[in-house]
């Protein structure tokens, strides 16, 4: 089972495109599929639609994955393992965890489930570069998810002037000169291709 979260602040597009992607991997119920979802000021999942396409859905609410539920994450992958056993479980945080806190967590079920904790996919929108790497304190939250991505995506490419883009790269590469830049959009599908092959490598590797 593959734990991979989908990690950025707040607004940058991270329930779009884990729901694209999750159907991607799927292949039409050729690999089983979970979602995990961590939602504090966000929109929802609607569970129903995801279990039309196949998928399993298990929402944590009462704080982020990181620290106040993250005894009942560890058991929520417990949980889905005993009773679903998928091969890839897609971890939307809450938009203020940090990655690597996240991946720590997701280890408290190893001792009682085949699990592997996979990559941090972290998003960075493309829309309000400024509002999220200038600013005080949120500036150095997005900083720190930005340090802990193994692959950073740029979302929202399709709403922005595409001469901007390699400026916004590089802004968001300062901070992490080893990760992955993609560029995505979860409107036009742009990248998602490249999430969903890097998702379904990581299983084949550990295979």
């Amino acid at each position: 089972m593959e734990i991979t979260q989908i990690a950025g602040f707040l607004g940058c597009g991270k329930t779009t495109l884990i729901l694209k992607l999750a159907e991607m991997i799927a292949d039409k119920g050729k690999r089983k599929v979970a979602l995990i979802v961590n939602e504090i000021g966000e929109i929802p999942v609607d569970g129903k639609i995801i279990e039309e396409g196949g998928m399993t859905v298990k929402d944590i609410g009462g704080g982020c994955i990181c620290c106040e539920v993250a005894v009942s994450f560890g058991k929520t992958l417990v949980a889905l393992y005993k009773q679903f056993n998928p091969d890839f479980v897609l971890v939307e945080p809450t938009g203020v965890a940090i990655p690597h806190q996240v991946k720590s967590a997701a280890k408290m079920g190893m001792r009682d489930a085949k699990l592997t904790v996979g990559s941090a996919i972290v998003l960075f929108d493309a829309t309000r570069p400024a509002e999220l790497l200038d600013m005080d304190m949120l500036g150095n939250l997005v900083i720190n998810q930005v340090k802990d991505a193994d692959y950073l995506a740029i979302s929202k490419i399709d709403a922005v002037d595409p001469s901007l883009l390699e400026d916004i790269a590089q802004r968001v590469t300062a901070y992490n000169k080893t990760a992955e830049v993609i560029f995505i959009s979860a409107f036009t599908g742009e990248g998602l291709d490249r999430l969903a092959q890097i998702i379904i490598a990581g299983k084949e590797q550990v295979l």
